[in-house]
């Protein structure tokens, strides 16, 4: 047995003790039980060897008390375990209801001799309930409750618990003789039935402290789930390995289990935590539990796209989402910057023509992918420093503990670990119809050799947008089909707006419009035909790219063989990153309700890894998260769509406050985009803001500031108390007067 108890550690027993028991496969040759002062014991034994006797010096480093009778039986118990935990508390609330009579008692009898000691008395009961809290002998009632329990590990309070207990008498006494001095002074003679209520208030007083110091833990202790019991008790075990092993004989291995309620965990794993996944979550999280001191091997295994697209490790976000994209947009931009703006300020020759600028399609795409090559080789360089095992294969789980690992050569092996985090995330859905195979998805896009041409998005999501708005900033022609709405789950005045400035850069917008059959012509160019209006269409493009949202990759994971629950979509139900079962967990666009964004999954990974292996309790918000559609302007948005907050709200009880305006830098090269601003204040809640909505130029460098902000609580009226910088476009957010409600021009003119 091997244990430490320390101050207040009296959390789950697990993380206080960890026991060693003969398994019946007797592959444990040694278990070693060490008690500290313990006189009844003086040479403890081995479970298999009756004859080995412990070295002295080891004992001081263990603190545990075993009970000298059926101590080879050992198991971990929780503590407060939910049935000694009642019994102390429903124990000491009877008596810290009848310690609240006794007072009222002495209230009423110190009120008929005529002497209003109330304040008096109530300061008494305060001190001495905060000493009973602090210096109470709780370890002598878990004791007791645990004996009620017949559970056979005893706490046994120490020096220190010995020696406040003392002070707490001591101080008490103290007490009961100023009473009787004080009684005894002023009314000429002893009171005994003072003395006696004094008394009873005194014990009162130490059963109140106790109470309460042991409801906290308890309340508390409600938080953690038998895995957290299970983690703690691993930590522990890991924490002290290196104070008890030096100790130990030559040739004598200890053994730990853990047990939960009698039920036995008898795995030995290769590695405290298996990663799938090689996304942001999932390098996030690896990295963070390896940092902790923990084993960690990570899966990543990236299948080729339907068009043989493939990448190195670091997920959608580094190899064909955020990094590309952002890239892809900023040189849209550039080149805007280039051909119209740089005349307009003085760069560039002829009467107001455009310069001769050529665009490299090939020269863009080196380069891009010359960085996210260094991205992925310094995710593996990450990886290896942090001494995180990577292992480029495809997962499946067996069983709860077990993985199988298939690498590229169809090679299988296995790897148990203790828990498994799935963050395998997403990829881009391809829609069911004849010559699909002919399209293409943003995973292919940033790939691609040639120059796109006339482009075809199929498809109105952000995604979507973004890829025709810097497509078009690019030299592409590109069109939009829109089946529904765009911007679905964005706020629709703003999704709207986001449309026109789309179309005002040249991109065609086909409402209502539905792909049916795609037909590659003797050019090599695609004639897709479409629904759209009820009549059918077809048109010719040179690049059809589909983005139409995503799948989940979980279908291969065997999830519904070991018990994790999936909607059918194959997002994962869960509760603060846990699954179905017990030691899985998943983060990312793996989750049910899940937000599809790298900075959720890395957050959410990194708290889930400080929560199991470093005692924190941080959850990850999904609320008031920020986000950027990079499209020309762009759009940010932190907090609730208009719709949804008249939804929650009321529409009588929010208030919109809007503007729209010109930037200072588009003024000069009259540029013909429009940017807008809103606030949506909760006049039920003092004014908080609730909703924040930007469309502008550096939409994520402005909102990021404003999402913390609306982190804090801030309200329009602290909003309206910011002192703006002047003349930027973060400024029209502190500077908004005009409603929405008014009906007043919320066109903003002049400086």
């Amino acid at each position: 047995l091997l244990g430490r108890s320390q101050g207040r550690a009296h959390r789950p027993l697990a993380a206080m003790v960890a026991a060693a028991w003969p398994p019946d496969d007797g592959d444990v040759e040694a278990g070693i039980a060490v008690p500290r002062r313990c006189p009844e014991i003086t040479n403890v034994k081995s479970f298999v060897d009756p004859t080995f006797e412990f070295p002295a010096p080891a004992a001081p480093v263990l603190r545990t008390w075993i009970p000298q009778e059926g101590w080879g039986k050992l198991s971990a118990w929780t503590f407060p375990d939910p049935v000694d935990n009642y019994l102390v508390r429903a124990t000491s609330g009877i008596v810290f209801v009848l310690s609240l009579i006794l007072v009222i008692l002495k209230m009423s009898f110190e009120s008929d001799v005529g002497y209003n000691w109330v304040p008096v008395i109530l300061f008494d009961f305060l001190v001495r309930t905060c000493i009973g809290f602090r210096l109470s002998p709780f370890a002598w009632i878990g004791n007791t409750a645990l004996k009620i329990a017949r559970v056979d590990i005893f706490l046994v309070p120490s020096k220190a618990k010995r020696f406040s207990f003392f002070l707490g008498c001591v101080l008490n006494t103290v007490i009961i003789v100023l009473h009787f001095g004080l009684d005894s002074h002023i009314k000429r003679g002893p009171s005994i039935a003072l003395v006696v209520f004094s008394g009873l208030e005194s014990i009162g007083g130490f059963c109140v402290g106790c109470w309460l110091f042991q409801s906290f833990f308890a309340f508390r202790d409600m938080w953690y789930t038998r895995q957290d019991y299970l983690s703690m008790g691993q930590d522990m075990r890991a924490r002290y390995m290196h104070d008890v092993e030096p100790a130990l004989p030559s040739g004598v291995s200890i053994a730990f289990g853990f047990r939960d309620h009698g039920e036995p965990e008898v795995h030995s794993f290769d590695y405290e935590l298996l990663v799938i996944g090689g996304g942001s979550g999932g390098l996030a999280a690896a990295k963070e539990a390896a940092r902790l001191g923990k084993r960690v091997a990570l899966l990543d295994f990236v299948k080729p796209s339907p068009s043989g697209s493939v990448w190195g490790i670091g997920g959608t976000c580094v190899n064909v989402g955020c990094i590309p994209k952002k890239l892809c947009h900023q040189a849209a931009i550039v080149g805007k910057i280039v051909r119209s703006h740089a005349q307009a300020y003085g760069w560039g020759e002829g009467g107001g023509a455009q310069p001769d600028v050529n665009f490299s399609w090939g020269r863009l795409r080196a380069n891009i992918l010359e960085h996210i090559h260094s991205l992925n080789d310094g995710y593996v360089k990450g990886l290896r420093s942090e001494k995180v095992l990577y292992i480029n294969a495809m997962g499946k789980l067996l069983d709860k503990h077990t993985v199988e690992c298939t690498n590229a050569a169809g090679e299988a092996s296995r790897i148990t670990a203790r828990r498994i985090l799935i963050a395998v995330g997403g990829r881009p859905s391809i829609p069911k119809i004849p010559g699909a195979a002919l399209g293409i998805t943003s995973d292919d896009i940033f790939f691609l050799e040639k120059h796109p041409g006339d482009t075809l998005l199929v498809g109105a999501s952000y995604i979507a947008l973004e890829l025709a708005s810097f497509l078009q900033g690019l030299g592409c022609a590109t069109t939009v089909f829109v089946r529904s709405k765009p911007l679905r789950g964005f706020d629709e005045d703003m999704a709207k707006r986001v449309v026109e400035n789309v179309a005002l850069a040249g991109t065609t917008f086909v409402q209502g419009a539905e792909p049916r059959a795609m037909e590659r012509q003797a050019d090599g160019r695609i004639a897709v035909t479409y629904n759209a209006g009820g009549a059918e269409r077809t048109a010719v493009f040179d690049t059809v790219v589909f983005a139409m949202g995503r799948q989940v990759q979980t279908a291969s994971l065997g999830l519904e063989a070991v018990g994790v629950k999936t909607d059918k979509a194959g997002r994962i139900y869960h509760r603060h990153e846990r699954t179905t079962v017990e030691n899985i967990y998943a983060v990312g666009d793996v989750l049910v309700n899940g937000l599809e964004l790298t900075p959720v999954a890395i957050q959410a990974g990194v708290l889930l890894m400080q929560r199991l292996f470093d005692g924190r309790k941080e959850h990850m918000s999904y609320a008031l998260v920020p986000t950027v559609v990079f499209t020309t302007p762009e759009y940010g948005a932190c907090g609730m769509s208009e719709e949804l907050a008249k939804e929650v709200f009321g529409e009588r009880q929010i208030e919109v406050f809007h503007a729209e305006f010109t930037p200072l830098e588009w003024t000069v090269p009259h540029c013909k985009f429009q940017c807008y601003v809103k606030v949506i204040a909760n006049y039920l809640d003092k004014g908080r803001v609730v909703g924040v909505h930007y469309l502008g130029p550096n939409a994520g460098e402005v909102l990021q500031g404003f999402a913390a902000a609306m982190r804090c609580g801030i309200t329009k009226a602290e909003l309206d108390a910011v002192t703006g910088i002047h003349p930027v476009c973060a400024e029209e957010l502190v500077t908004l007067r005009r409603t929405k409600r008014s009906g007043a021009v919320f066109r903003k003119t002049g400086c």
